[in-house]
């Protein structure tokens, strides 16, 4: 492909070669420079593109990206060089060319938010493929097209592996994309050049706030903001308390969803309209979808929520997730679903057949006690996960848990204290700890731990103590696996090691019906 057609919406100054230069790739990893391909100086926060422009001219990069003028002093004539004010910019731009604009083909659906984006996104898919449109699915759990599944290092990759995987997306079939947009990826730039059709906003409160993440919560709120930017609606959680603040310079059409109080939602939710996209336009004060009578649901030790709603949709529903939270992550979903012109009879079925691996995901493992992993591994999730297993009155509520190395000991502290507040026992255990000492690590939530007032004892094996919590289970209890959720590995000194509690879980069952047997 031609230089030109790739910088066709770039803004940029070509310092030497051509324009016309054929291009096989595009590539911002050193590693895979190879010849006549661009290289992209990108800027990180460990590393810099431009002190790989030798090893670049030495393997046959054909253009080379770069934001410092001043560096392309060492690099030959016969090689093109392009200025521009952000690389990282330039890398979205020149992606989305070079992959023709997949997005441009696609229904785009963002999710951003503190919690919750993970399971919107899935509940998002399941109505839309119970609908009949094939839907690929990015985030934390990795890309979906259709049946194959690819890994992500990031919850919302880097900008070429993005136009990349809509690419595949659209040469699959697919019609629509639902994706987790982190505030990591706002802030490097991944998904610039993208109008979302739909943006999802859940909920907001501290959190990747440190090295290497957000300088602080001004920084993380702001930038989360920049999805309302970027899409054409904005489908927003008015019962936050940040969510004007996101608004703050919104450029879409705004939906908002609640479950507050039903004498508040109902008064303040307008009637059901035959076309729910003019419902969109919403005040600060009016609600456009409402839920209330919301209960808990065990349906045959199925835990869920069932909950009515009115507004751009009217009648009773149900979600096998349990949780108040995940109320409103369902409406969320029913919010884009309907503003997309989906049957409220398709979005009801859809909700009903909605599984997210890793978020309160329930293992089937005894009649008499229940067992459920899930990813929470901050405060206000690790709250919100135990806080709704109460409410279905557990006999004992027990945590497995611990906490990843090389990350803000607040929130060590956090889990310690909320675990100690909520749970009757906590099995302290083995994470990811990276680089840190384990024993350092559970001793940061032993600090939290006391705070809370909470029981525990510890178990540095993480298989052991799943085994422990299993065979010292007693009728009634619900067991929690905190932290890793679809996680399939333990990251411990720069290695992982295969870990999926699913698989241990089911092991250490059939070893415990082998010792019955004798």
């Amino acid at each position: 492909m031609k230089l030109s057609k790739i910088c066709s919406n770039l803004e940029y100054r070509c310092l030497k070669g051509s324009m016309e230069t054929e291009v096989q790739d595009i590539v911002y990893d050193s590693r895979k420079i190879k010849q006549n391909v661009i290289f992209v100086c990108m800027t990180g926060a460990r590393t810099d593109g431009h002190d790989y422009i030798p090893d670049a001219i030495k393997k046959g990069a054909s253009v080379i990206v770069v934001e410092r003028e001043g560096t392309a002093g060492q690099i030959p004539e016969h090689i093109t060089v392009l200025a521009v004010p952000s690389t990282r910019k330039a890398l979205a731009l020149m992606s989305a060319a070079f992959f023709d604009y997949p997005a441009r083909r696609l229904i785009t659906i963002g999710v951003t938010g503190t919690n919750g984006k993970t399971t919107t996104t899935h509940i998002i898919r399941s109505v839309l493929e119970n609908s009949g449109k094939k839907t690929g699915l990015i985030g934390s759990n990795g890309a979906a097209v259709g049946e194959l599944h690819i890994p992500l290092k990031n919850t919302t990759p880097e900008s070429y592996e993005l136009h990349s995987l809509f690419h595949k997306m659209t040469e699959a079939g697919c019609e629509c994309v639902v994706m987790e947009v982190s505030s990591q990826a706002l802030k490097l730039g991944r998904t610039d050049g993208i109008l979302f059709d739909y943006g999802v906003f859940t909920n907001l409160s501290p959190d990747h706030i440190g090295p290497n993440e957000h300088d602080s919560f001004e920084e993380y709120l702001a930038c989360k903001s920049l999805l309302f930017r970027q899409c054409q609606y904005g489908i927003v959680n008015a019962d936050d308390s940040y969510y004007r603040d996101v608004l703050q310079g919104h450029t879409c059409q705004v939906t908002t969803f609640s479950a507050a109080a039903e004498s508040h939602v109902k008064a303040n939710a307008p009637a059901p309209t035959d076309n729910p996209a003019e419902a969109g336009s919403s005040t600060e004060a009016a609600i456009n979808l409402a839920a209330y009578d919301i209960e808990n649901l065990n349906q045959n030790g199925r835990l869920g929520m069932q909950f009515h709603v009115h507004g751009i949709m009217e009648g009773k529903y149900r979600i096998f997730l349990p949780g108040h939270f995940s109320v409103y992550n369902a409406l969320a979903a029913m919010s884009v679903c309907r503003l997309m012109g989906i049957a409220p009879d398709t979005i009801r079925d859809g909700l009903e057949q909605a599984k997210v691996k890793g978020r309160m995901e329930l293992l089937p493992v005894s009649k008499e006690y229940s067992m459920l992993i899930d990813y929470a591994h901050n405060r206000v999730s690790t709250e919100n996960a135990l806080n709704a297993l109460q409410q279905y009155h557990p006999r004992r509520l027990v945590c497995v848990y611990g906490c990843g190395g090389n990350r803000s000991p607040l929130r060590r502290y956090d889990m310690g204290e909320i675990t100690g507040k909520y749970a009757d026992l906590c099995i302290l255990t083995c994470d990811n700890p990276r680089f840190e000492e384990l024993h350092a690590i559970n001793e940061d939530i032993k600090v939290g731990l006391k705070k809370g007032g909470g029981k525990y004892i510890e178990i540095d094996d993480r298989r052991e103590a799943i085994a422990y919590s299993m065979s010292h289970a007693e009728s009634g209890d619900i067991i929690l696996l905190l932290g890793k959720g679809h996680e399939d590995y333990q990251e411990i000194k720069g290695k992982k090691y295969h870990f999926d509690e699913r698989e241990v879980v089911a092991e250490i069952l059939q070893e415990m019906e082998v010792s019955r047997s004798f």
